[in-house]
């Protein structure tokens, strides 16, 4: 018995000695196969990995970004990745500790993973959280795909992850890491990384953000489509998730309990500024400069090192530019005051009842209809239904079908827009009612263009009215005159002219026909000095000084000025007949301001690529076009319009109860303006376009109002005059950046030449001895009862 019961134990005991060799075998096994796992990883048989290169340049969208003067961002050019990088002594540290005490507390103790929290993960099967680094995060961002539904292949994604982990562990510092972590993450909303994120939702840079905005997007990360701040995504959900972030920082002791309570009380407290191209500020300035760019990256000279074109969308240019975001914003702001008080009153004196065919004037109903007409085949919805294989008789019916649309509306005095139901023929005709600015501003002494408004929203008005549209100009013209002139006659400011009519005969100056002007006025009685007769647009003065040195002068003048097209030399342009750009008109006048030289507007400084390597520097354009002393009596001619002409209302000092046309349209007034200011209004003969070009020693901005078409106009010159049209966005303007004392516009006087040989002392005539009851107009006189 005791034989067979020593053999039984022996039995036993090899056989137990097999499993143990077993579970070695397997054990050998399985961390072999996790070693060939990684290795196989490593390698890129599991799919591919990033070498050393990728690894130092992460392959990243950037946008190019707008940088006005003052260094403030006006905008992005980007296709999907609305992204600007920042560096890590950007981001404050109350957003760093956010993010670490949510996502990593042991972030500056491993080496890309986490050990502990890997095995936390593996035990409880995941529902202790997840193990994910920050670095591993980073690596599934920068260079794995987007998670996959499948386990097998996630589980071989996070392999890929753990060593791409390591080596960024080993390629960056953990600042480093923290910082391309918060540059490539989505926030959502065309938030592509923390400093879009913080100026989308909160309105401001990184650096500024408090510690509650910090938290919020820092609980964004967990996922930024569900936690949307956004009123109608998930607000409750986000402000939750933001709390928890506060709770996490309060736990590992990054703030006191009494600051995690009194945050979790307090709202999200959004500014949303989506950051779009049709959006923000400087909107039709800065699809100017998508055109500029675009143009500057298919030049040969400016190609990368490897001989490619620069993307604008993907490239992280940086372009700077000579607007000023302080004087962009009164410019935006003066149009967004005055333009819905004079379209309320455009359209209380266009209703159906008052004229049949508003909102246009002097156009039979069948005019009007081939007026529309026209419209509706260079518009874009019959570009795309003809794309669309229809016939024009089908494209032409579905004008007159009504259908949901968005259109612009000015609701209480601010830019909106509301859904309704209308015809596409009828919202033409609508969009045709509205009254539209330019308005452009610039440094007369260097060029540089400060403030670009083409119009009062980007979204629904896109014809940009600062370069590319041009109109009638009116009697912004005639200083032109006065300065061939000056030039050619050495004639002096007070030198007296008769108001009588003048004809100029027929072939004279290549007019077919005697051509005769007249004073809207009806006065032709007396004399007047040339610095009134500018003051109060008298024609028939301007009339004789064409007559005296001929149309050809005046147009080769134009041209050294800047104009672009060429003008047809007939005597009828001294009235202002040519069709001309602010940007133009802004350029030309710029010249008298600044001595008589001319000097090619600019708006880009210079272009910089992501690394900060200069690409493009400006080279400035000047010419001498006048000499200093014709320039400064020219300008001296305009200061009477602004002392005792159609400008004179800049310095009225206001009273208890004046012209029901001030209350209604003169916003801002009274302006009291007290500095030297010349200038010169313009109307066209129809009321149509109204103009005011204002100049002071350092600034030069002119503004024109109009319709589209100029058939729709104020019926009346008193309404539609350009000092009632454009001079109060002038006026609006210069008080708000005179009242920016880190501007620095200026109060001086206009710099008098050292020898000046013409007259400009007119005592026979004091420049303030129109009657204060009279408003000189562009060739017309409007009786104000100020009582």
């Amino acid at each position: 018995m005791a034989k067979k019961k020593a053999t039984k134990s022996k039995t036993e005991a090899v056989d137990f000695s097999k499993y143990i060799r077993w579970f070695w075998i397997l054990f050998s096994g399985g961390i072999l196969a996790v070693v060939l796992l990684f290795l196989f990883a490593s390698w890129g048989l599991l799919g591919e990995m990033p070498d050393h290169t990728r690894l130092e340049n992460p392959e990243t969208n950037l946008a190019t970004e707008i940088i006005s003067s003052d260094g403030v961002t006006l905008g992005k050019f980007y296709f999907d990745d609305n992204r600007t990088p920042v560096g890590y002594e950007d981001l404050p540290k109350h957003l760093v500790d956010a993010l670490v005490a949510t996502e990593d507390i042991r972030f500056y103790d491993h080496s890309g993973i986490d050990g502990r929290g890997t095995l936390r993960a593996i035990f409880k099967l995941g529902s202790g959280g997840g193990a994910s680094t920050i670095s591993q995060q980073l690596a599934k961002q920068l260079f794995t795909d987007q998670v996959s539904q499948n386990k097998l292949e996630r589980a071989l994604q996070k392999v890929r992850e753990w060593i791409i982990a390591i080596r960024l562990e080993r390629q960056y510092t953990k600042e480093e890491i923290i910082t391309q972590y918060f540059n490539i993450y989505d926030f959502n909303n065309h938030a592509d990384g923390i400093r879009s994120a913080s100026r989308i939702y909160f309105g401001k840079e990184p650096r500024d953000l408090d510690i509650k905005e910090s938290a919020m997007l820092v609980g964004m990360f967990k996922n930024s489509s569900l936690y949307n701040p956004r009123p109608h995504k998930n607000p409750v959900g986000t402000k939750n998730r933001r709390n928890v972030v506060l709770a996490q920082m309060h736990k590992y002791g990054y703030i006191s309990e009494e600051v995690k309570d009194s945050l979790q009380a307090t709202e999200l407290d959004l500014n949303y500024t989506p950051e779009s191209h049709r959006e923000g500020i400087a909107t039709y300035f800065r699809e100017y400069l998508r055109a500029f760019m675009k143009d500057w990256a298919k030049e040969e000279a400016n190609r990368k090192p490897d001989g490619s074109k620069y993307d604008l969308y993907s490239d992280g240019l940086k372009v700077f530019v000579t607007i000023d975001s302080r004087m962009q914003k009164y410019a935006e702001e003066a149009i967004a005051l005055h333009m819905p008080r004079l379209q309320a009153e455009f359209d209380h004196q266009n209703t159906p009842d008052r004229n049949p065919t508003a909102p246009f004037l002097e156009l039979s109903k069948s005019e009007v209809n081939s007026l529309l007409k026209a419209g509706m085949r260079r518009g874009e919805r019959w570009r795309i239904l003809k794309e669309q294989g229809k016939s024009d008789k089908e494209i032409e019916a579905s004008f007159h079908k009504p259908i949901e649309m968005t259109v612009f509306k000015w609701v209480d005095g601010q830019p909106s827009e509301v859904d309704t139901v209308m015809k596409p023929i009828d919202s033409m005709r609508y969009y045709k009612s509205f009254l539209r600015p330019g308005m452009m501003s610039m440094d007369p002494s260097n060029g540089h263009v400060k403030a670009w408004v083409g119009g009062m929203n980007y979204k629904h008005f896109k014809y940009d009215m600062v370069k590319q549209g041009k109109r009638q100009v009116g009697s912004t013209f005639k200083p032109f005159v006065y300065a061939t002139a000056i030039d050619q006659l050495q004639v002096s400011p007070c030198d007296s002219f008769p108001r009588t009519p003048i004809t100029i005969e027929a072939n004279k100056f290549g007019n077919p026909e005697p051509w005769t002007t007249k004073n809207s006025d009806g006065n032709y009685s007396g004399k007047q000095t040339l610095k009134d007769a500018l003051a109060s647009s008298t024609n028939t003065i301007t009339a004789r000084l064409m007559n005296e040195i001929g149309p050809q002068p005046v147009a080769e003048m134009a041209k050294k000025l800047g104009v672009e097209q060429d003008i047809l030399p007939v005597p009828a342009i001294a009235l202002g007949t040519p069709d001309i750009s602010v940007y133009e008109m802004v350029a030309a006048y710029s010249t008298f301001a600044n001595k008589g030289v001319y000097n090619t507007p600019v708006m880009v400084t210079r272009i910089e690529d992501k690394n900060g390597t200069v690409l493009y520097q400006v080279a400035p354009e000047s010419k001498d076009v006048l000499s200093e002393e014709v320039a400064y009596v020219t300008v001296n001619l305009m200061e009477g319009v602004t002392q005792a002409g159609s400008g004179k209302r800049l310095r009225h000092k206001g009273v208890d109860k004046y012209n029901q046309m001030y209350r209604e349209i003169m916003t801002g007034y009274p302006y009291e303006f007290n500095n030297p200011i010349a200038g010169k209004t313009g109307t066209t003969q129809n009321q149509s376009d109204g103009w005011f070009m204002g100049m002071v020693p350092n600034l030069v901005t002119g503004v024109w109002v109009g319709a589209e078409d100029r058939a729709a106009h104020f019926k009346s010159i008193r309404y539609g005059q350009g000092a009632s049209m454009a001079l109060p966005i002038w006026g609006l303007y210069m008080k708000a950046c005179y009242n920016d004392k880190t501007l620095n516009v200026s109060k001086d006087e206009f710099e008098k030449p050292s020898e000046l040989s013409i007259n400009i002392d007119c005592k026979a005539k004091d420049e303030g001895d129109l009657d204060d009851k009279t408003d000189h107009t562009d060739g017309e006189e409007i009786n104000i009862d100020f009582d």
